[in-house]
Formats: C-alpha cells, structure tokens, sequence
C-alpha cells in the first residue's frame, strides 16, 4: 500500500457519513423503544442517581439481523465496512473532534449545579477538552456517554463481521481467522450481556465526557481492536494444536478473571453483604471490598482484561509484531490508568485506603506487580 492511496482512501466522503449518521439513528432510537432492564446508577454527590435502560443485547442481535437480511437480499454489501476501513476512520475521527468542541462548548454554557452537568473548569482548554468539562452529558433524553461505548462496542463486531465476509469471498479464511473471530464474538456479547455492569464502572461514575473517551470509545475499540482481524486478511499463520489449545486456555483465564472480578464488585456495590466465593465479604472501612479477586490484587479486573487481550493476539502466531499493538497498549494504558486509579482513590479514602494497600500488596498481578 504506497502513501498516494493511503491518503486517498483516508478522505471521508458523504457514504462514510451516511453509514454513521444510519448507525447512530439507529443506536439513538432502538436504544429508547426496545425493551431492556433499567438500570440505576450510582448514586451521585447532590444524590441523583441516573438510570440507564440495557438493552444492547437486543440492540445488536437486532442490527446483526437486519444487516444480514439487507445482504442477502442484495439491498447492502456485506464488506462494505472492510472496503471502506480508512475512510470510515478518518470520518469518525473527525466527528469526534466537532462532538466533543460541542460539548466543550454546551458545558461552558451550562448553569446547571447538578453533579451530572455541573461544568468543572480548570482554566486550561485543552485539558478541559481532552478530559471534559461534565459529568454525563445528555442529547435529547440520550445518556452520551453509556451511548458513545455501545456504539463502540457494537462497531468493533461490525468491522469484524465485514472483515470476515471480505475473507470469505477472497478465500483466505484460515483457522487463525476463525479463533480470532470466535473470541471477539464471544467477549463482545458477554460485554451485552453484562451492560449493567458498565454503569458500575469508573468510566461512567467518575470520568467527564471528553476527547479521551469519546475518541476511545468510538475510534480506538473498533479500530484498534480489530487490527489482528484486518492482519490476517493477508496473512495466514499456521497454529499448531497445542497452540490453539494454549490459547484457548489464555482466553478463558483471561475472561474469568475479568468477568468475575467485575461482577464481585458489582455486586458488592448493590449489596455490601453478599457471599464471595461462599463467604461473607470481608470489608475495609465499611467501603473497599478485600475479598474474591479484590483481594488477591487490587486491579485485578485489568489482568483479566489483558489476558484477554493477549488471546485475541495469539491466533495472528509470532511472525509479526503488528498484531500485538493491543495488548501491548494496553498494559501501557493499564499501568497509567492503574496509577491515576490509585492517587484518587488515596485522596478519596485517605487511610482507609493505605490499610487496603497493605491488606492487599499487589496492584495488578500478584507477586510480580
């Protein structure tokens, strides 16, 4: 690929806008009819709470459906996402820059003191933009931030399935093509499955709504977490059994542990007094639960996370780095948000927090970080 068509096929055109204007109509308004568990948040610092209907599983098996249908009947090409990859990039990229200058924007407008909008101003506007100004901003009735991580969740299938249907027509469907797409698959509906559990999440309950998430929700999941799927339309590594079995392993590890340690706490949070591993909770300070994986390590959802991501790697073998950019982001990222985890929450629980860190040592995996 010389730099001529790169360029090229990096300027947005009007079908690029079209798709993701579709995409998000489609998000905004099945997101409001159909069906779904309403979810409360947690409660905030004036005492509101949010309340967030998970209907994503629906949502998606829906969208899936009626995508397949418009392919068979012609009516959609089933690869139109993998043909126009860089385009759909630059255009996405580009909204996220003008959403998130509105939102700066409306925040700097805004006079509401509810914790939810209450604009928090540092007087630096690139960090006010980067990082965001409100809490949870909302278009017309519309939760922004729960919206923009559904819609990335959801494209990252999407670009996934376009890629698969692009190397079924080339004929290069290889096993490593199969594993790679049977775990994404598998971890982005669980991810449905579980919607709930995301408003539990530090994303949602504590990060303003800036450029960093709003370009990692809708840029860097689907883009980048694709990328061993986009490598191996060209490439086509031969696994041995015992690799496919140890990578198996890796992704099942990878997903108890993160599956588990989320739901712990998740739970732990709407009901302090629940069994964990079939034992009373064993609590620090009537707030930081130090049981089940939160008391092995004290982020031990992100080894999960790794681990996971690590197996989405492995089917690509060893031959190229490029495939392993995820994970090995991701523990960079991990690492720098595992240390901004730890200063706030040493500021918000003072010593409650320095008796946790020494029950519990270890930050991420146990008697090695």
């Amino acid at each position: 690929m010389d730099l001529a068509f790169l360029l090229h096929a990096l300027i947005p055109s009007w079908f690029s806008v079209a798709i993701l204007a579709t995409f998000f109509t489609y998000l905004a308004i099945v997101g409001s009819v159909l069906p779904g568990k309403v979810v409360s948040g947690v409660i905030l610092q004036d005492g509101t709470r949010l309340h967030y209907r998970c209907n994503g599983l629906l949502s998606l098996l829906v969208l899936v459906g009626l995508l397949g249908i418009g392919a068979k009947m012609n009516y959609i090409s089933p690869t139109v996402i993998s043909d126009r990859g860089f385009e759909l990039l630059s255009t996405i990229l580009a909204f996220s820059f003008l959403v998130t200058l509105i939102l700066y924007a409306a925040g700097c407008k805004s006079s509401n003191q509810g914790s939810s909008l209450k604009p928090h101003l540092t007087g630096s506007l690139i960090h006010d933009w980067w990082f965001g100004i409100q809490l949870n901003p909302q278009c017309m009735g519309i939760d922004l931030k729960f919206f923009f991580v559904r819609a990335g969740m959801m494209g990252w299938l999407l670009i996934n399935l376009s890629v698969l249907a692009r190397s079924i027509q080339d004929s290069t469907v290889s096993g490593s093509m199969i594993l790679y797409q049977l775990f994404c698959v598998l971890y982005i509906l669980d991810y449905f499955v579980y919607e709930e559990y995301m408003t539990s999440t530090w994303d949602i309950i504590a990060e303003r709504l800036g450029f960093m998430l709003v370009f990692g929700d809708l840029v860097w999941i689907p883009f980048t977490f694709s990328i061993q799927g986009w490598w191996l339309l060209s490439n086509k590594p031969e696994l041995t059994t015992a690799a496919v079995i140890a990578n198996c392993f890796v992704f099942l590890m990878g997903y108890l542990v993160f599956r588990g340690a989320n739901k712990q706490k998740h739970v732990f949070k709407k009901n302090p007094k629940a069994l964990i591993w079939g034992k009373p909770p064993k609590v620090i300070g009537g707030k930081l639960l130090a049981s089940g994986f939160w008391g092995v390590a004290r982020h031990c959802n992100y080894l999960g996370d790794l681990l996971l991501a690590l197996s989405f790697s492995l089917p690509c073998g060893i031959s190229s780095p490029i495939p392993y950019f995820y994970p090995v982001y991701l523990l960079i990222l991990l690492i720098w948000r595992e240390r901004r985890d730890e200063a706030r929450c040493a500021l918000k629980y003072k010593e409650v927090w320095a008796e946790y860190c020494r029950l519990v040592p270890w930050r991420i995996l146990p008697y090695f970080y």
